[in-house]
């Protein structure tokens, strides 16, 4: 009798009690980032709180559906693996630009679809390109998205960038104690608990936080219990050149970071990305970003804080993080959920963050163990992309000077870095190298001037 096919654990459905835990835990890994967007535009276009409550649930509800897309998946859409979804922050310059001088809400939306249809028409395109992400350049990539989120976890942490007592010992000790906690679960709790480890830190870290006056829940009192968000609540979109191209221009930056989430991902669960699944998982971005300007939000994109839990819970279920999915999907619909959420204090979130982000990190030197730096240049790739992708998270202003164009692929230091990999990974290991140029091994083996020093182990070209 034939036995049954093992299901990969990309496809495995965890029992409901673990599906809702897990899905919960990945659902306040990227809470804070995911509202951001709607603050940070809105505020600067001087919405007001309702309007700005509106642009929150919207963007909470589509970035369920878009999540729902990624890892569920229909037809050609969704690259199938555990991927959160939220609006990606390489859009939020351009876009406060258009609503502040270009044509208010209206302009943004139109600048959105246009954008979200551009990606769809792109995905096959960059599915091609995927042999030019060999470990050298992907293990460099995921390096870069974990240290550049570094500073985000840095300043929960503190409590919150603009927050009155930023860098306060109390808010830095709270973060800590949420570490320990999340540490001590990891080490000392039976297999399941030690999974959830970051939800048992942010709950433990809450539970404390209360009786200090860490948290204010005067927002909760405040929230409808039901909203939904209708399309064009604004007004029809209105679609201008300038804010057309500058909407393209990110199209292409988020199309490359989430390329990187995706092998990423891949990497971590053991089902690698092929050409087919990326332009699959890149179409679902255009799809979601389509949504999101018809349904009064922006971008996305793949969210790499989320990559960080499924490296460290070793949690591969897509199923877990479709759950996340509705959870988010009833968060939009419902607003009063999305205030307690919304009341969790930022250096909670920090401490969780900083494990999270550490382990995205430590999963590129993972990566970069498989690639062969013995006489060769992969040093130097690694060495240039890591320095040009932490240029502007170090150092935030350094582009101030540049067009805009420019400030908006550089000043993210994910798709700079990437770039920059990519580029340096054609120069000294695609192009032809000059006769007599190759660096010799010990053995005699030529290396440089050739992609097997860098796509293969030394075995597999010995």
């Amino acid at each position: 009798m034939a036995t049954p096919a093992p299901v990969h654990p990309v496809d495995e459905v965890p029992p409901v009690r673990q599906l809702a835990a897990f899905g919960l835990q990945h659902v306040l890994a990227m809470y804070a980032g995911a509202v951001a967007v709607p603050l940070i535009v809105g505020g600067a276009m001087k919405l007001s709180p309702a309007d700005l409550a509106y642009l929150i649930t919207a963007d909470l509800l589509v970035c369920g559906i878009a999540t729902l897309i990624q890892c569920v998946g229909f037809w050609r859409f969704g690259v199938r693996l555990p991927i959160m979804q939220g609006c990606t922050f390489a859009a939020v310059s351009p876009m406060v630009l258009i609503g502040t001088t270009g044509g208010g809400l209206p302009a943004i939306y139109g600048s959105v679809i246009v954008a979200g249809l551009a990606i769809v028409l792109l995905a096959p395109v960059f599915g091609r390109l995927l042999r030019f992400f060999p470990p050298l350049v992907t293990g460099t990539v995921i390096l870069i998205i974990g240290v550049s989120l570094l500073p985000v976890a840095g300043n929960w942490a503190a409590g919150g960038a603009g927050s009155k007592d930023f860098g306060e010992p109390k808010n830095l000790a709270l973060a800590g104690f949420v570490l320990l906690v999340v540490l001590g679960v990891q080490r000392f709790a039976p297999a399941f608990l030690s999974r959830i480890a970051v939800l048992i830190g942010i709950v433990v870290g809450l539970a404390v936080a209360v009786p200090f006056g860490f948290t204010d829940f005067d927002g909760v009192g405040d929230a409808d219990w039901l909203g939904i968000s209708t399309p064009f609540h604004f007004g029809a979109p209105t679609f201008h050149a300038s804010a057309i191209i500058s909407m393209l221009v990110v199209a292409l930056v988020t199309m490359t970071e989430t390329t990187g989430d995706l092998i990423a991902v891949g990497e971590m669960t053991g089902r690698r990305v092929e050409p087919r699944s990326l332009a699959d998982g890149l179409r679902a971005d255009g799809l979601s970003t389509v949504l999101g300007g018809v349904f009064n939000t922006f971008p996305y994109t793949a969210y790499a804080q989320n990559v960080g839990l499924v490296g460290m819970t070793r949690v591969r279920s897509r199923w877990v993080v479709a759950t996340a999915g509705g959870i988010l999907v009833l968060l939009g619909l419902l607003p009063k959920l999305g205030a307690v959420v919304a009341a969790i204090p930022a250096p909670v979130l920090g401490g969780a963050g900083l494990v999270m982000f550490g382990t995205v990190a430590a999963s590129g030197l993972r990566t970069l163990a498989q690639v062969d730096f013995k006489d060769n240049h992969n040093l130097t790739v690694v060495a240039v992309s890591v320095a040009v992708g932490m240029l502007p998270v170090g150092v935030p202003t350094v582009y101030e000077k540049f067009p805009d164009w420019f400030q908006t692929v550089m000043n993210s230091g994910i798709s700079a870095g990437c770039l920059t990999a990519i580029v340096l990974n054609l120069l000294f290991n695609h192009l032809p190298s000059k006769a007599g140029s190759a660096l010799p091994e010990a053995d005699g083996l030529p290396v440089g001037g050739g992609e097997k020093g860098v796509e293969q182990s030394r075995e597999e070209v010995v």
